[in-house]
């Protein structure tokens, strides 16, 4: 899998890309991170990328000419042009059955806003897939990228070191459901006792308490989510 990032802020990725899984991931050569610096292709002696908004209003806009040039430049340095993301408060909401559809892809190229935005010629000419973490606005877009980078990394075989992790984990192919509960040593601390059901040994108790550990968290904390599952099971009977 090759990353391509376009930032103004390339110095952020710098301990990021240096470090945990996503590291090594990329000492095996199974990750490509490629960070470019949108001011690489700004066009005037002050390296200026943005600009005042046409019709007034505050702060600056990312202009259309350094972004569409940039792309078309980073595009052909793979023989895969990758699939096209820009980073939007306006997009689709990243979620897991999302980062399962951009891990079955070679190359992801995003671009990371700042500002007021990009000038909206860079998506009319672009056309990228427009994604967005939540409901909320951040500074820029460099931290939605490493949040897809870091998530769609779990995915790639050869980066966990037990790749069942990631069919179990909240939301997963395996579990769309909230997680169970998880214990490690000591057995007791502080009164609080490992449940007996997880000492015993018997896989099948163990999977059954997981199951209904799993079901009862998500009843409480995102009923929604058994809704959409209603949902899924409804329209597969259609």
């Amino acid at each position: 899998m090759r990353f391509d990032v376009l930032t103004l802020f390339p110095e952020i990725f710098t301990g990021y890309l240096g470090e945990s899984l996503l590291n090594k991931a990329i000492d095996k050569q199974l990750v490509e991170a490629h960070v470019h610096n949108l001011r690489d292709w700004a066009n005037d002696k002050h390296n200026r990328v943005d600009d005042r908004p046409f019709g007034g209003g505050p702060g600056m806009v990312i202009r259309v000419q350094p972004v569409v040039e940039a792309i078309e430049q980073i595009q052909p340095l793979s023989d895969k042009p990758g699939r096209l993301i820009l980073l939007s408060p306006q997009g689709r909401t990243l979620n897991q059955p999302l980062v399962e559809e951009l891990a079955q892809e070679e190359r992801l190229t995003m671009i990371c806003g700042r500002y007021e935005g990009f000038d909206q010629r860079v998506i009319d000419l672009l056309q990228p897939e427009e994604i967005s973490l939540g409901d909320f606005v951040l500074n820029g877009g460099e931290v939605a990228a490493m949040a897809i980078i870091d998530s769609v990394i779990r995915l790639i075989p050869g980066v966990l070191g037990d790749e069942q992790s990631a069919v179990d984990d909240s939301f997963s192919e395996g579990n769309r459901l909230l997680e169970f509960p998880q214990y490690t040593r000591p057995r007791e601390y502080r009164g609080l006792n490992v449940p007996e059901v997880l000492l015993g040994g018997n896989h099948q108790e163990i999977h059954a308490w997981r199951k209904q550990q799993s079901l009862d968290k998500t009843k409480m904390r995102r009923a929604d989510l058994l809704d959409e599952q209603s949902d899924d099971a409804n329209q597969n009977k259609r």
